[in-house]
């Protein structure tokens, strides 16, 4: 059992030189990774244009040049005059070299299990490219992704890449009226869906879903549906046709400019109003490969596995970067913990996953069940650990570390978000890694952290923000640039504001604090909700734990904490006064909450972030805003009736 320590590195790398960062770093003549980081900063060109080497990026048509901002940073285009696909990338030239190689594995709820080779997942993808075609689906049109964690999910999204049209990523859990508001916004034509699935032994009708959106969306021409309970597509949506299998003969997959859009994710608002973030091929597809490739050490014989949904940014992520690199993506169509609490552990021993990526929250939720259900499976195969998310607390770090990783894989906790379309901050295998830290700067990405004024600092908590361009970051907002212009570069000229709390310690690494529009102000200091969580959660009996700051008339804030107790706990004045105190002790008198609530659940997304600002909302009876990927209703209403 390691000694559990904050400040210092617990995992060390091995040769650098048995790495792809190793090899990258021989290539282009550079002695030592903390070189190679400040150059790929300073010399941003140099960098993504060694990237496109390395990693053998097929252009059809050569760039012209890596990088022009002479529109202005926030509309920076990359690798211009250039011309590709993101389906050459990641499935065509695979399937050429190497046919009957594993592509993805799938599991389903009731433990089916399908595997595609690369040539059966070009011929899926084939299959519906035709089909499109043949529906008057061309460049530049817009086609609904709405599926489950399906093999075919990952097919439609090359299918749709191959006609050179754009993806839009729907959440599977979605009502009608939030597939409907992403459909219009985006003018899409064509939808591709499922007639259902299964969750925790319960069928979710997506097809109903996806009929009462297409009956309201006047731009749908074309449904296909996928028969993933055997419902006929007719009975799904009239005139809906069925997902075409493969095809007999290989489709010429369109090249399309560097910056044509690939994909349109929409970003829950705190209006109401989700903002749609633009991805494009080049600049997407070269990024996240790089991060697979350096970031996770990934080759051809890994198999990765998220933990998240199609509709979710890691879902496009994982696909894209996992076969960008020739690697294997697994799939789980269900509940992660159902029948048994360890469901998620024996799928991964049954498929020999040797990268897994899981949030913290997750990690928080399983920790009361023990450690048996992890340790009744060989889990040996696992070498890189991945989360994103949300900020860790230590104890549940440690636990991801030891009890899941056997306290000899890396934990790569990576941070970036839809709009930044990749990754922020990030380890590296290659560097000792501290418990709970996001390492550094991920190559090429000028990261700093500025205080209220703008000025760097160091050893204190401070806005994160990015001061140049990345080949992954959104173009624009769609439709709507000034507010992308406005949430993003809007307070500092020049400069990326992301909205998190991050700080960097005397030893160069770097750590998030929560959103900094979660900020509380008590009395006018300052404080991040996860700092208060990290607390409460250290408390043997509470399982998880959100704050928000709430209205007061003195102190401007105070601080209002909802905790989930290990079940069957009492919810007693004793254990509330036993948390307020913990907290006061670990922040500060001036940081005792002024209210400590139960629940049996805290309100999340299906990939497991915690709306705090919706938990805020209710309590105060205010609007919520956006609910769209709310993944229990009932936990958020709870929280009106907090005991």
């Amino acid at each position: 059992m390691t000694v559990r320590v904050e400040g210092k590195p617990v995992w060390y790398p091995g040769d650098p030189a048995a790495t792809n960062l190793g090899r990258f770093l021989a290539a282009e003549g550079i002695a030592d990774f903390a070189t190679l980081r400040a150059r790929s900063v300073e010399e941003p060109e140099w960098f993504w244009d060694a990237v496109v080497r390395f990693l053998d990026v097929p252009f059809a048509t050569p760039y012209t040049s890596v990088l022009d901002t002479s529109r202005g940073v926030p509309w920076a285009t990359w690798f211009n005059g250039g011309r590709l696909n993101l389906a050459e990338l990641c499935l065509d030239r695979h399937a050429a070299a190497r046919p009957d190689d594993p592509a993805l594995v799938w599991e389903g709820e009731d433990g089916e299990v399908r595997r595609w080779t690369w040539a059966e997942l070009r011929a899926q993808a084939d299959g519906l490219a035709d089909l499109l075609v043949d529906r008057g689906v061309g460049e530049g049109d817009r086609v609904g992704i709405f599926l489950p964690m399906l093999p075919e999910t990952v097919a439609a999204l090359f299918g749709v890449m191959k006609v050179g049209a754009v993806f839009l990523p729907l959440f599977s859990g979605y009502g009608a009226p939030a597939v409907v508001d992403r459909l219009l916004d985006a003018g899409a034509k064509a939808l591709i869906t499922a007639d259902g699935t299964v969750r925790r032994g319960k069928v979710v009708d997506m097809g109903s879903v996806a009929a009462r959106a297409a009956a309201a969306v006047p731009t749908l021409e074309t449904v296909v549906v996928v028969r993933r309970l055997g419902r006929a597509a007719e009975v799904v949506a009239p005139g809906a046709l069925e997902w075409p299998g493969p095809a007999l003969r290989a489709f010429p997959t369109r090249m399309v400019d560097s910056e044509h859009r690939l994909f349109i994710a929409y970003t829950s608002g705190t209006t109401g109003r989700p903002k749609g973030t633009v991805a494009v091929h080049a600049g997407f597809g070269v990024k996240v490969a790089a991060e697979a490739a350096f970031q996770f050490d990934m080759r051809a014989d890994d198999t990765l596995f998220w933990l998240t949904d199609m509709g979710w940014i890691m879902g496009p992520w994982e696909v894209v970067a996992t076969l960008a690199n020739g690697a294997t993506v697994a799939l789980l169509d269900a509940a992660p913990d159902w029948p048994g609490p360890d469901r998620l552990w024996a799928f991964l021993e049954r498929h020999r996953v040797t990268m897994v990526g899981l949030s913290p929250t997750f990690i928080r939720a399983l920790m009361p069940l023990g450690e048996e259900p992890v340790k009744a499976h060989d889990l040996s195969a696992l070498r890189v650990l991945a989360s994103t998310g949300e900020p860790w607390n230590l104890d549940p770090w440690y636990w991801y570390f030891e009890v899941v990783g056997g306290g000899r894989c890396p934990v790569i906790n990576v941070s970036g978000g839809t709009e930044v379309g990749a990754c922020f901050l990030t380890p590296h295998p290659v560097e000792p890694i501290k418990p709970m830290s996001l390492g550094g700067p991920a190559l090429g990405m000028a990261m700093d952290v500025y205080d209220d004024d703008g000025r760097p600092v160091r050893g204190t908590v401070g806005e994160l923000v990015c001061t140049k361009p990345w080949p992954g970051m959104t173009r624009g907002l769609y439709n709507d640039p000034e507010r992308y212009l406005e949430t993003y570069w809007g307070r500092w000229p020049g400069v990326w504001v992301h909205g998190d709390w991050a700080s960097v310690d005397e030893d160069g690494a770097w750590f998030l604090h929560g959103r900094s529009d979660d900020t509380i102000k008590v009395a006018g200091k300052r404080l991040g909700p996860a700092e208060v969580e990290s607390a409460l959660v250290s408390h043997p009996l509470v399982v998880e734990a959100a704050a928000v700051g709430v209205p007061h008339e003195v102190k401007g804030e105070e601080l209002w904490c909802f905790v989930v107790p290990v079940s069957g706990v009492p919810e007693t004045d004793a254990f509330r006064a036993q948390l307020t105190d913990l907290v006061g002790e670990r922040l500060g008198h001036p940081f005792r909450p002024a209210a400590v609530r139960f629940v049996d659940a805290l309100p999340k997304t299906r990939n497991a972030k915690v709306l705090r600002r919706a938990v805020r909302a209710v309590a105060l009876g205010l609007d919520p805003g956006d609910l769209s990927s709310l993944e229990d209703p009932a936990a958020l209403a709870a929280i009106g009736e907090a005991r």
